[in-house]
């Protein structure tokens, strides 16, 4: 029998009629001949065998590894003149509510931001409501007012020791400013949600508040010099009690690459304050160099934020409002030059006694008209501030945002709970809010 027949002679069962001399010189290896081994693994493989070796195997734990997602790009969808129309309409309402209706604004103008924001194909979603920042707000101003009057009636008091108890007045609204901004940013948090999974916060915003006044104090005694640093200590505390679903939040970005990026700007400060048209060129560039510092540092979970925003982004954002601020108030200005005229003609008196002290009653109108001519004019640079500075701000930076890892973000448990908006309240009552 030759060597191509063996394959069919261990199909037949007769290999060991073969050579029964070398099956006993060779004894079995685990239970099989030696001979059969050697003849399976010969030339003209057996069918089964040459079925086997066709299967890929590969040891466990050698699996290869996928390689990483490409980054994703952050797209902004918002159109503009949707969003001009609907400041305006907002901000015409609160002039005619007494300024009440910017709760439902802020809410109208973040949902639309929100909404119009994609990560990956999927927006995200704003779910507070404009009553929740009203009660936030009047739970905030039952704290306040007895502080204000409490100071106004021991200012009445003791006149000579006004000055010195405006010191810890000015401290405790200072902490109270802190506190605030870290619980609207939960209750923010809280109400943005993004492939159903809510965002949330923990920690004490008081403990953050003494940690910004710390801060602010080395910043005083610094001349700003640890601003950087601050602001490094502060983002971190915030992010590492930020949280997506089950995934914690951190923040990578330190005070010294900072400060690198923005050190001459410290040192060129004082003569910005000087001389007017280089100020908004200097607060352009470190609000552009701190916003891409900011991104760069972001983490949740595996998934990291990355910005290549120039440093020249917002120089046309500041000057345009600057310049919008320059037309109104010459417009302003004639408006009044106007109204005097008018004044003045119907009257049929000199300027000077149409003003006079005598003349109460006949200066009314004009002191109407320049009420009416204020309004308008705050009315407009309250639209110009929430297109440029609200609505084109945001669609530049994120132009610029990539999301890496994405991934890690696609098997997210939900969990934290609603925060109220007591500290949206107190934002709004110090002028500290954001959007």
């Amino acid at each position: 029998m030759c060597q191509r027949d063996l394959p069919h002679a261990v199909r037949r069962g007769n290999v060991r009629e073969i050579d029964g001399k070398r099956g006993k010189s060779n004894p079995p290896i685990l239970g099989i001949d030696q001979f059969l081994i050697y003849s399976l693994t010969a030339t003209g493989q057996h069918p089964e065998v040459a079925a086997v070796n066709d299967m890929q195997w590969a040891p466990i734990g050698s699996e290869p590894v996928p390689p990483p997602l490409p980054p994703t790009r952050v797209d902004f969808a918002g159109d503009r003149s949707v969003f001009r129309k609907m400041v305006t309409k907002g901000a015409m309402l609160e002039l005619v509510t007494f300024g009440f209706y910017r709760f439902w604004l802020v809410t109208d103008i973040r949902r639309h931001l929100w909404s119009n924001t994609s990560i990956d194909g999927d927006a995200a979603e704003y779910t507070g409501r404009g009553k929740e920042l009203l009660i936030g707000f009047l739970f905030a101003l039952a704290i306040l007012v007895p502080i204000y009057l409490a100071y106004f009636l021991i200012g009445i008091e003791f006149e000579r020791w006004q000055g010195f108890a405006s010191t810890p007045l000015f401290i405790s609204f200072y902490a109270f400013g802190q506190f605030a901004i870290f619980r609207a940013r939960r209750y923010r948090l809280t109400r943005t949600v993004w492939r159903g999974v809510r965002f949330w916060m923990d920690g004490s915003g008081w403990a953050y508040s003494f940690r910004a006044m710390a801060w602010g104090l080395l910043v005083f005694l610094t001349l700003g010099l640890a601003l950087p640093w601050r602001e490094a200590s502060l983002e971190r505390y915030k992010m590492q009690h930020t949280h997506y679903g089950d995934l914690s939040g951190d923040f990578e970005g330190d005070g010294w690459t900072f400060f690198k990026r923005g050190w001459w700007l410290w040192l060129l400060s004082p003569i910005a304050m000087v001389i007017f048209p280089l100020a908004p060129f200097f607060y352009a560039e470190f609000k552009a160099r701190e916003w891409r510092w900011w991104l760069d540092g972001i983490r949740i979970g595996g998934v990291s934020l990355s910005s290549e925003l120039p440093h020249d982004a917002f120089y046309g954002l500041y000057w345009k409002v600057i310049g919008w601020w320059m037309l109104l108030s010459i417009i302003f200005a004639a408006y009044l030059g106007g109204a005097t005229m008018l004044v003045v003609k119907l009257s049929g008196l000199p300027v000077e006694q149409v003003f006079g002290p005598d003349n109460t009653a006949k200066s009314i109108p004009m002191l109407v008209m320049m009420v009416i001519g204020y309004f308008a004019v705050a009315l407009a640079v309250n639209i110009i501030m929430r297109v440029y500075l609200q609505r084109d701000l945001w669609a530049k930076v994120l132009e610029t945002v990539e999301v890496h890892n994405i991934g890690a973000a696609a098997d997210v448990r939900g969990s934290g709970e609603l925060a109220s908006a007591l500290g949206e309240g107190f934002a709004d009552g110090l002028d500290v809010a954001g959007f």
